[in-house]
């Protein structure tokens, strides 16, 4: 089975799925080796990574290549978040092919305008573009793809934009109607109350995806109950470890003028080379060089 179809059925199989941010094929394969279903090639967290708001600053070629790196460092699969498909309806029938030749298994692209704003931002910017217009880009992403097991997410920010539970069905219904295989229903309030109203009203066919960053109390065990549910996203969980991480680190090393406190408490080097697949490596060298 390929990781397209492994995807396809795992969303679909009223088995609650789950997949972790990354922002590189380290951080991809951690994820993997923790045990998540998929990868979400985050666009938040290569934005992040670049140290550049989350506004589409950074090309989709700049996306593009992380995305086929994080593919070729994993067995999972990857989904990949490509904002609002980087223009219209013509863009998108570009853009996927492309995702889908780099080794992703799934898209997912919101209804935003461009360029967008960050989803969790106070006082961002939410506009969101005509449905009809949407649609179009929903059904020429289901049309381009080359694998019909290629999975079309549809992510509505209805409830991002303040536009209310009505607006949000029908959107959603419109986009599962364009040909989408999901619907991510995003929420930016604290509890789950707004999504959790959503998803007890949805009358679609096509399984839910759910990113509760801003509703963390909501657990998986909670989800799966739910019953329309298809996976859960943990959409920046890989760049908010880093950099806490990172700023705990060199904060110590500051403070206590060396390395030798903080260096017992760091993965070791060995560890670092293992996860560059060095024992892979050096198989090659044994076989073939000469």
């Amino acid at each position: 089975m390929s990781r397209t179809q492994a995807l396809r059925q795992a969303i679909t199989s009223g088995k609650l799925f789950t997949a972790m941010s990354a922002h590189n094929p380290l951080s991809a394969k951690l994820a993997e080796e923790a045990g998540f279903g998929a990868i979400w090639g985050s666009g938040f967290e290569l934005s992040a990574s670049h140290a550049v708001p989350d506004a589409n600053i950074l090309s989709a070629g700049t996306h593009l290549d992380m995305m086929r790196a994080i593919a070729s460092a994993v067995a999972i699969p990857l989904i990949a978040d490509i904002d609002t498909g980087f223009g219209n309806a013509v863009n998108v029938s570009y853009v996927v092919p492309q995702y889908e030749a780099a080794g992703a298994s799934a898209v997912v692209m919101e209804d935003k305008t461009f360029p967008k704003d960050t989803s969790l931002r106070a006082d961002g910017r939410q506009e969101l573009v005509r449905t009809e217009e949407f649609q179009g880009k929903i059904a020429a992403a289901a049309a381009a793809r080359r694998d019909k097991d290629f999975v079309v997410i549809a992510r509505t920010e209805a409830l991002i934009a303040g536009l209310g539970q009505a607006e949000a069905l029908q959107r959603a219904l419109a986009y599962e109607e364009a040909g989408a295989d999901a619907i991510l229903i995003h929420s930016k309030q604290t509890t789950p109350a707004e999504v959790l109203a959503f998803i007890e009203a949805w009358p679609g066919k096509v399984p839910l995806v759910l990113v509760p960053t801003a509703y963390p109390e909501l657990t998986e065990a909670d989800i799966q109950q739910l019953g329309k549910v298809g996976l859960v996203i943990y959409g920046n969980h890989a760049i908010r470890a880093a950099v806490g991480a990172m700023r705990a680190v060199f904060a110590r090393i500051r403070a206590e003028g060396g390395i030798r406190g903080v260096d017992k408490e760091l993965p070791t080097v060995k560890e670092i080379i293992r996860l560059q697949g060095d024992e892979h490596m050096r198989g090659i060298e044994a076989a073939y060089l000469r």
